[in-house]
C-alpha cells in the first residue's frame, strides 16, 4: 500500500465518515452543489468572521490530491466500511488527472475581520467542474471548523467592547485598551494547533498574549511578524522556591532582574494581603516608587473571589501609595502600579469586576486582565450556532433552490437558492436569497478558486475591519 509520511495531511481523510458515501446519493444528472455557512443565532447577535484563510492555506491551496493519497484512502475506507464499493475512487482520481490534484471549487467569503449580524451568509462554496458536484459538501467538515476562530474572535471582541466602555467612562480615554486582556490560554487548550488558532483569533482584537503558537500562526498565515507582546512575569514556582520566609527576597529579585519596563509578580503564594500591605506597601515600597521613570509593577492575585480580592488590593494600595483622582472623578493608582486579575476571568465575571470597581470609585485603568480557559475553551459550535447548508443544486441542467424546514424546529430552517450579502437602505447587512440579489452589491469576495488563493488578508487589515467604529466619539454616560 502506498503511504504518505503524514497520513493526516491527506484531504481524503478530512471529512466525517458518512460523506464517503454521499457521491452515490445525489440525483442522477446532478452537476452543481452550492452550499453556504452562517451563524444562525447564539450568545451574541453579531459575529466577527476570522480563520477561513488559515484553513484554506493549510489544507486546500495547491495540488493537494495525489494518486498515492487515493490508493491509501481506498484501502482505508475498504476496511472502515467493510465494503470496497463505497469509496469514490474514480471521482478522486479524476481530480488528480483532470485538475492535477487542485480542488475544482469556488469559495466566496465576507472579508476576514468583518462584523456581521447573525443569520447572514458568511461564505459560499460550489464546485467548478460539473463532474464533481459531491466535492462541495465533502469539505463541509473542514470548513465548518472556522466556527472556532470565529467564535473566539467574537468573544474576544465583545470583551474588548466591555472593557473599553468602562475604561472610557472612568478615565476619559481608551489608551492601552489593546493590552487590557492578555491571552493565558495556551496550557488549557486541547492541542498546540487549537491554541494557535484560538490565540490568533484573540490577537485580532488585542495585542497581549503568552500563547506563542498563536504568534507563529499569525506570522505564517496572516503576514504579521509579531502580532503580540508579553512581559517578564513570575509564576508560583519562582516565588515559592525562595520559601515563605524569603517571599520579600523573591519579589526584590524580580525587581532587580528586570529593572526597567513592566514586570508582573504573582503575589498570592501565601497571603496576598500581607504581600500588598507589608512587602509591596512597606518593605519594598521605595523600590517600587523608584520605577516611576523606568516602568511599572503589576501585582497579580491568583486566587479567591475576584471582586473581593481586587477591591481589597486597591484599598490596601491606596493606604500605602500616593493616589490621585482623574478628570472623570475616579481614583487612580500611581502610574508605576497596576493589578492583573488573571484567575476566573470570563465574559460574565469580567462584567461583574468592572462594575464593582467602578461603583467603588476606581478607574478601570488601574486593572489588566488575563483569560485562559474561558477565552479559548469554554465555547463550542453552538455558541454562535454555526452551520453549513446546501441551498442550490443543478440537476439535468435545471437549477433548484433547496432548503431544510424541519417541522419540529423552525430555528433550523435554512436559506434558499444562491445568496448575496448586501447592505440595505439603512446600511444594515442582509442576505438576499433565491438568486434575487445584485451581484454588483454582493460583499462576498472570491477568495479561493481551483486550488488558488485569490485574496491574502494581513492581520493588520483584519484588525482594522474588526475595530472600525468600535466606540462612540463622546464619553458615554454611566448606565
Amino acid at each position: 500500500m502506498a503511504s504518505s509520511n503524514h497520513p493526516v495531511d491527506n484531504v481524503l481523510y478530512l471529512a466525517d465518515s458518512y460523506k464517503v458515501t454521499h457521491h452515490k446519493q445525489y440525483p442522477a444528472g446532478t452537476t452543481s452543489v452550492y452550499s453556504y455557512f452562517e451563524s444562525r443565532g447564539g450568545k451574541f447577535n453579531e459575529t466577527v468572521f476570522f480563520g477561513l484563510q488559515y484553513i484554506l492555506k493549510k489544507w486546500m491551496v495547491g495540488s493537494v490530491v495525489t494518486k498515492e493519497m487515493v490508493e491509501e484512502a481506498k484501502e482505508f475506507y475498504h476496511h472502515h466500511f467493510r465494503n470496497p464499493r463505497f469509496f469514490n475512487e474514480d471521482g478522486w482520481n479524476y481530480i488528480v488527472e483532470k485538475h492535477n490534484g487542485h480542488l475544482p471549487l469556488r469559495i466566496k467569503a465576507v472579508p476576514e475581520g468583518t462584523v456581521v449580524p447573525v443569520k447572514n451568509v458568511l461564505f459560499t462554496v460550489e464546485n467548478t467542474d460539473p463532474a464533481v458536484p459531491w466535492l462541495t459538501n465533502w469539505f463541509e467538515t473542514l470548513l465548518v471548523q472556522v466556527w472556532y476562530p470565529m467564535t473566539v474572535c467574537t468573544f474576544s471582541r465583545m470583551q474588548k467592547i466591555m472593557i473599553g466602555r468602562y475604561l472610557y467612562r472612568t478615565s476619559g480615554s481608551i489608551n492601552g485598551l489593546s493590552y487590557k486582556l492578555h491571552d493565558f490560554g495556551y496550557r488549557g487548550s486541547t492541542s498546540v494547533e487549537s491554541a494557535a488558532i484560538g490565540g490568533a483569533a484573540h490577537l485580532v482584537n488585542f495585542a497581549g498574549t503568552d500563547t506563542i503558537a498563536a504568534l507563529q500562526l499569525c506570522k505564517k498565515y496572516y503576514d504579521n511578524p509579531m502580532a503580540g507582546l508579553s512581559v517578564p512575569a513570575a509564576e508560583h514556582s519562582t516565588i515559592s522556591a525562595w520559601t515563605k520566609t524569603g517571599e520579600a527576597d523573591a519579589f526584590r529579585n524580580m525587581m532587580d532582574q528586570f529593572p526597567t519596563g513592566i514586570v508582573s509578580v504573582v503575589s498570592d503564594t501565601y497571603d496576598i494581603y500581607n504581600a500588598v500591605s507589608n512587602i509591596w506597601g512597606d518593605e519594598l515600597r521605595q523600590m517600587v516608587m523608584d520605577r516611576e521613570e523606568y516602568g511599572s509593577l503589576v501585582i497579580r492575585p491568583d486566587s479567591g473571589d475576584p471582586v473581593t480580592v481586587v477591591l481589597k488590593i486597591l484599598e490596601l494600595l491606596y493606604e500605602r501609595y500616593p493616589c490621585l483622582t482623574n478628570s472623570e472623578g475616579y481614583r487612580m493608582l500611581p502610574n508605576y502600579l497596576k493589578i492583573l486579575q488573571g484567575d476566573g476571568i470570563s465574559y460574565e465575571s469580567l462584567l461583574t469586576i468592572l462594575a464593582a470597581v467602578e461603583e467603588a470609585g476606581w478607574s478601570t485603568d488601574n486593572l489588566v486582565f488575563g483569560s485562559g480557559g474561558a477565552l479559548l475553551q469554554k465555547l463550542d459550535r453552538d455558541t454562535q450556532k454555526c452551520v453549513f447548508k446546501c441551498s442550490s443544486v443543478t440537476v439535468n441542467g435545471e437549477a433548484r433552490d433547496v432548503w431544510k424546514e424541519p417541522l419540529t424546529d423552525s430555528g433550523k430552517t435554512s436559506k434558499k437558492g444562491r445568496l448575496t450579502l448586501e447592505r440595505d437602505e439603512a446600511g444594515q447587512l442582509v442576505t438576499i436569497e433565491e438568486g434575487r440579489g445584485d451581484p454588483e452589491k454582493d460583499l462576498l469576495v472570491p477568495v479561493f478558486e481551483n486550488g488558488r488563493l485569490l485574496v491574502d488578508y494581513t492581520l493588520k487589515e483584519i484588525r482594522t475591519l474588526a475595530g472600525a467604529d468600535l466606540f462612540p466619539k463622546k464619553n458615554p454616560k454611566r448606565s
